[in-house]
Order: structure tokens, then C-alpha cells, then sequence
């Protein structure tokens, strides 16, 4: 049997950008209210690493999961979107 590694990838908004080498992206996903059928934004922010300091505020990145590099910080941002 192969087993495959799946790599979570995330799509999201860069609200802040003001730490060394560290954005913070605003994921947002769209969910049906289980009991009256609403369509409710839900909003998750991951902090993700930026080695280059080069994705600034307003910037659409796509973020990838990685091992821990600190406490908080689990997540690297991959590639632009789309730039502000």
C-alpha cells in the first residue's frame, strides 16, 4: 500500500505584516448553519513564515503546513494570488 503525504494548502488574506520574517493571514470559509440552513462566514488567522519579508498588507497568498517553527508559527506562505 502507498501511502501519501497530504499537503494543507490555504488561501487567505495578509492582515499584518508588522514582525520579522512572520505575516498573519486571515483564512475565511463559508459553512451552512446546521439547523436553519444560513450560508455563515467563519474567519480563522494563521501566522505563516515569510522569510523574505516581501508579502505586505492586503495581499491574497497561498499558505502551505509545515513543521513547528515556533510557538505559534506552523504555517509558510507559498506563493501570491494576488497582490494589493
Amino acid at each position: 500500500m502507498i501511502m501519501t503525504k497530504v499537503i494543507r494548502t490555504l488561501i487567505g488574506k495578509v492582515v499584518s505584516d508588522s514582525r520579522d520574517k512572520t505575516v498573519s493571514v486571515l483564512v475565511e470559509r463559508r459553512v451552512k448553519h446546521p439547523l436553519y440552513g444560513k450560508i455563515v462566514r467563519k474567519f480563522n488567522k494563521y501566522q505563516a513564515h515569510d522569510e523574505n519579508n516581501q508579502y505586505k498588507n492586503g495581499d491574497m497568498v497561498v499558505i502551505v503546513e509545515t513543521k513547528p517553527i515556533s510557538k505559534t508559527k506552523n504555517w509558510a506562505v507559498q506563493s501570491l494570488v494576488e497582490k494589493a
